[in-house]
């Protein structure tokens, strides 16, 4: 991922709105998307980043997210007073809590923060608050591979072995019977490896359920969860990875479905402790037996990643990412609209093979298929690349609008269809 920013021209009339600290890991698709949102609303912003990022002359505070005492420090004696604390993506979440717990300000706490970024945390605590989820097992670093082997039995075939402190469906493989299971826990403490992450670091195993999946975004108040979208997936992951790659809104799963889903998303932020901020929940509808039954994959306290935001609009031309920031600023957020006049959707480009990216050629063909609004590559030409499970970045982003659903995913498929990738 790369990371992008603002023009920030000299010139520019200064802020008179609230003031909020802005959360920017160096390597981000967001930093853009949220920076502009600022800029719409007034905000008078401060950034704290932990790399640099081009700003236009803005200043940054540095700091760490590995070190969230002294960041937090930094930030205290740098920033002054200020109204809100936000971060960008995932990397500055529990900073974010740190900070905003100093400054007395409205905040998730630290500790919800840490079980929403970990999936065995997300699994015990589901599963002391009875929230729908498949059935799993932790199995610990130091364990026998005999383990891995008995809990895939246990949870039954297939199953699917993951990484619990990794996303972007990064370190997640499908598994048909034990041997699978084995091969794909090797692989995974592989990638974590590269990753650099800790040794002690356990696996889950898990069920692997059948049927539609869904993710749910919205924003908690008090607990309480509002929802800002509701992204079909029509293209079902099913393994042996699990790239996602097209999204279209609003949901054509029927009412009841859906509203299952949404109570199902807000009991498992509240299990998590969370109270407040962005919530992007994956559920899958089983649809074993006849009567389906909506189970949380999992959960991030965030708003939907990548360039995904981008696909939605809301009223007045609001984007998301000034959503997120009004909710942080306790202002009123207007509700999704259900039934938008205009569906939309997005393609998120995977990585197809390993090597060196030195081409993404007939972007100007997929830009020109009827309803396409946005193309964006995020990896620059000469970066290697891996796909998943092993790498954790998309090639980039493709957007649509039509006047119906099937229309949005027939367009975001002849774009992609378009595009020629070129990898050596």
């Amino acid at each position: 991922m790369t990371s992008a920013g603002t023009s920030g021209a000299a010139g520019r009339p200064a802020a008179t709105g609230p003031r909020v600290l802005l959360l920017v890991p160096a390597r981000t698709y967001r930093a853009a998307d949220f920076l502009l949102a600022a800029a719409r609303m007034g905000l008078d912003l401060v950034v704290g980043s932990d790399g640099a990022l081009p700003l236009g002359g803005r200043p940054v505070i540095p700091v760490s997210p590995g070190d969230p005492d002294r960041s937090a420090r930094r930030i205290l004696a740098r920033s002054g007073p200020v109204d809100a604390v936000v971060a960008a993506d995932t990397p500055m979440l529990v900073l974010a809590a740190a900070v905003a717990a100093r400054m007395r300000l409205p905040h998730n706490p630290v500790e919800a923060v840490l079980n929403a970024g970990d999936k065995t945390r997300q699994r015990q605590r589901w599963a002391a608050a009875g929230v729908s989820q498949p059935r799993f097992a932790i199995v610990p670093a130091a364990a026998p591979e005999e383990c891995i082997r008995d809990a895939a039995e246990a949870v039954g075939f297939p199953c699917v072995v993951k990484a619990v402190s990794l996303s972007a469906s990064q370190g997640i493989l499908r598994a048909d019977d034990a041997a699978s299971a084995v091969t794909a826990a090797r692989r995974i403490r592989q990638v974590l490896a590269a990753a650099r992450r800790p040794r002690q670091e356990p696996l889950l195993v898990e069920e692997y359920l059948p049927g539609p999946e869904l993710s749910v975004d919205g924003l908690l108040a008090g607990g309480d969860l509002a929802v800002t979208a509701v992204f079909d997936k029509p293209q079902i992951p099913d393994g042996p990875t699990f790239e996602e790659t097209l999204l279209v809104t609003p949901s054509r799963l029927p009412g009841p479905v859906l509203a299952a889903a949404v109570r199902t998303a807000g009991q498992a932020a509240r299990a998590l402790g969370l109270t407040g901020g962005p919530v992007h929940a994956e559920l899958r509808i089983d649809d074993r037996g006849g009567q389906p039954r909506t189970a949380m994959l999992e959960l991030a306290a965030r708003c939907i990643g990548g360039l995904c935001s981008r696909a939605l609009r809301f009223p007045g031309g609001k984007t998301l990412e000034e959503l997120v920031l009004a909710s942080a600023l306790g202002q009123p957020v207007p509700a999704a609209d259900q039934d938008p006049a205009r569906p939309s959707g997005v393609f998120m480009l995977p990585v197809p093979c390993p090597g060196v990216l030195r081409a993404v050629e007939r972007r100007a063909d997929a830009a020109a298929v009827p309803g396409i609004t946005g193309l964006t590559i995020t990896i620059p030409v000469g970066q290697r690349v891996l796909p998943l499970p092993d790498g954790d970045r998309y090639l980039g982003f493709i957007l649509a609008e039509a006047d119906a659903r099937q229309e949005v995913e027939q367009a975001l498929i002849a774009a992609r269809d378009q595009l020629r990738v070129i990898i050596e």
